[in-house]
């Protein structure tokens, strides 16, 4: 067995098993972004395929709350989806926060290539726009000092995605950088945001992503959707506890986390 295999192994049975890790052992520590991105892609198989992407640490707020520098790249799979209405289970979570983002989703296939990809050729990738929480979590104990390889190995973070309504086509006439965003737990506790707050604003994220994919030769597929980061501040979550993340006239996306 390779060591990025053993590596993704290790990683993958701390999600199956709902465990955490204090560190990769060193032989198994990725060195460089190539490799930590080839542990990664393990997570992908036929029976979890990946259905979209996501951006960590796209946000001020979302770095200092992992301890890397700038955003990272992961993939959501089948078996991290989560569908409208259904429980969020948080028994094997020990980051135990919900984040509110923009979604896009892409209209082709996308083939690595050289060229910088412009903001309107990016737009012009895009068939809807869809709004998201995300229910992070990461398979080292210590997350905010594993350090940006090890975390791009351990899938950027991600855990559960629940991918909510398309919002209506006026979103590509609205500035989304300005666009508030709030997060709400129950009727209490409120958390503004704002689409500037991810890489100054999800366009902006959308166009990174694109050329980050290039770079590291990733394929987007048709249908595949990217997470831009959170909007707010990680909400943090107990049990019981029903979350809003209201876009305003985009829509908004309810949940609840189990009791149990």
């Amino acid at each position: 067995m390779d060591k990025y295999k053993e590596a993704a192994d290790l990683l993958k049975n701390c999600v199956e098993e709902g465990s955490t890790i204090t560190q990769l052992p060193d032989t198994l520590i990725p060195s460089t972004l190539k490799e930590a991105y080839t542990v990664q892609a393990y997570i992908e198989t036929s029976n979890n395929p990946r259905v979209g992407w996501k951006l960590a640490a796209t946000s001020i707020a979302g770095q200092k709350h992992i301890g890397v520098s700038g955003p990272i790249v992961g993939r959501i799979t089948s078996k991290m989806s989560l569908s409208l209405g259904q429980f969020v289970m948080t028994k094997a979570n020990n980051m135990m926060v919900a984040e509110p983002e923009f979604v896009f989703v892409f209209n082709q296939r996308i083939e690595p290539r050289d060229r910088s990809y412009t903001k309107e050729e990016a737009m012009g990738l895009v068939s809807e726009l869809k709004l998201g929480l995300e229910f992070p979590n990461s398979r080292f104990m210590k997350f905010e000092t594993a350090g940006e390889l090890s975390l791009i190995a351990d899938n950027a973070c991600a855990h559960e995605f629940m991918l909510g309504p398309t919002a209506p086509e006026i979103w590509r006439h609205l500035e989304l950088s300005q666009h508030k965003v709030v997060g709400w737990i129950g009727s209490k506790s409120k958390f503004e945001g704002v689409g500037s707050n991810v890489l100054g604003g999800p366009i902006n994220a959308l166009l990174w992503f694109l050329n980050e994919a290039s770079k590291r030769k990733f394929v987007i597929k048709e249908g595949d959707f990217v997470t831009t980061g959170t909007t707010t501040q990680p909400i943090p979550l107990k049990m019981s506890d029903k979350i809003i993340a209201d876009f305003g006239e985009l829509g908004e996306v309810r949940c609840e986390i189990e009791n149990y």
